[in-house]
């Protein structure tokens, strides 16, 4: 056995018994864009698309077509932070404030410090209060993030899971401090690029045919809601205050790292989560060279938290096994409806929800295979699975055999 393949097996949950997975019966509908892609520890192994990727073009969708993959977006912020922790840049267990320059404390636990591996395991005991992680350019995050209603004021941090994308604001803030460069333009040079990705956050640093390949996000009255780039890339690639210009030369990094959405704006494919998917089958190395350490592999991997029945907000149990930015399933007992592949099969990775986008990116490392999976326009209401999962999430993830 491979010391990669020992290293993941080692992190997952006991799943007992497995037995065969079911078969989904659901088809999408035909407003449903969709693409996914399954991959071994080398390669692509299959792959499939159905759908329109714009409409006003007619262009149908591929898998190498980029989207926003919402929270799946998290396992790269994380892969960031990881390359910065091995270049002495950051520390997991130090208190944030050293980077952010100011005190992000629980106002309930005032001597209670706030790591890194604490905001990217859930258990810092932030929470999102409304859209707070939502910072638009021409404001900075630290208000949002010391304000109380920002904490779960019931649980000190490190005693309890609360699921808050405000936590990927504030470590994308700690990683522009720590560097003094903007979160996307360091998550391009820390891990897109080393990895042959022509992917980003927020557009910002994609290239033109990228664009050009936009996924475009619609509403149910057919109308888009996000990144009809119309082949090319936007002027202004974060959100403003009303009347604000986007003069992105003039912003301070630190200032405001919720800008570039570290928690859900990644633009990637099925076929490139596939790329971060195989790097992390293979124990950190990417085309047979280092990317991350097998020790920060198992530092992610490695479940921080498992649901004991009372230590965490499970989301009607679709949270019951987390590492940093990787969600493991299925979880260790009856209150959790996880089990995503059905009898009962271990797998770690994450999951992504916004805009009407399902995704997921999902490695069996018993097997050393995964799958990648992007679906557009379910609506706000889209079927239910067998599981806390989506019909449409366990249809595509199905595709692994």
């Amino acid at each position: 056995m491979r010391r990669g393949l020992s290293l993941l097996l080692a992190a997952l949950p006991l799943a007992g018994c497995v037995t065969a997975p079911l078969a989904p019966r659901y088809s999408p509908p035909p407003e449903v864009a969709w693409a996914w892609a399954s991959f071994d520890a080398n390669a692509v192994r299959a792959q499939g698309a159905g759908g329109i990727a714009d409409r006003r073009t007619g262009r149908p969708i591929t898998p190498d077509d980029p989207i926003r993959v919402a929270s799946v977006s998290k396992m790269a912020t994380a892969l960031t932070v990881m390359r910065l922790v091995e270049k002495g840049r950051l520390d997991l267990d130090a208190d944030v404030a050293r980077y952010l320059g100011w005190s992000l404390r629980n106002p309930a636990f005032p001597d209670r410090p706030i790591t890194l591996r604490q905001l990217l395991s859930h258990t810092g005991s932030v929470r999102d209060n409304g859209e707070n992680y939502v910072v638009r350019f021409g404001k900075q995050i630290r208000p949002q993030a010391q304000d109380a209603g920002s904490f779960d004021q019931a649980h000190a941090p490190g005693t309890y899971f609360h699921y808050s994308n405000l936590n990927f604001g504030i470590i994308g803030s700690v990683i522009e401090s720590a560097t003094g460069e903007r979160f996307d333009r360091v998550a391009r040079r820390e891990v897109l690029e080393p990895l042959g990705l022509d992917a980003c956050f927020n557009w910002g640093t994609c290239s033109e045919g990228a664009a050009a390949r936009a996924v475009v996000l619609y509403a149910e009255d057919g109308k888009a809601i996000l990144d009809d780039l119309q082949g090319k890339l936007p002027a202004c690639p974060v959100f403003v205050e009303p009347g604000a210009d986007c003069t992105l030369d003039d912003y301070v990094p630190g200032s405001n790292g919720a800008l570039f959405s570290p928690q859900g704006g990644l633009r990637i494919s099925a076929t490139g989560l596939g790329v971060i998917g195989r790097m992390l089958l293979n124990d950190g190395r990417h085309q047979g060279r280092a990317f991350l350490s097998p020790a920060s592999v198992r530092t992610m991997i490695t479940p921080v938290w498992q649901y004991d029945g009372q230590n965490g907000v499970t989301d009607e149990g679709f949270y019951c096994s987390y590492g940093l930015a990787i969600h493991l399933v299925p979880g260790p007992n009856a209150a959790c409806r996880d089990d995503l592949m059905g009898g009962r099969r271990p797998m770690l990775g994450h999951a992504g929800e916004a805009y009407r986008v399902r995704s997921g990116l999902w490695l069996d490392p018993a097997r050393r295979t995964g799958i990648a999976f992007i679906a557009a326009n379910n609506g706000t209401d889209p079927p239910a699975g067998r599981t806390s999962f989506k019909a449409i999430e366990e249809w595509l993830a199905a595709k692994l055999r």
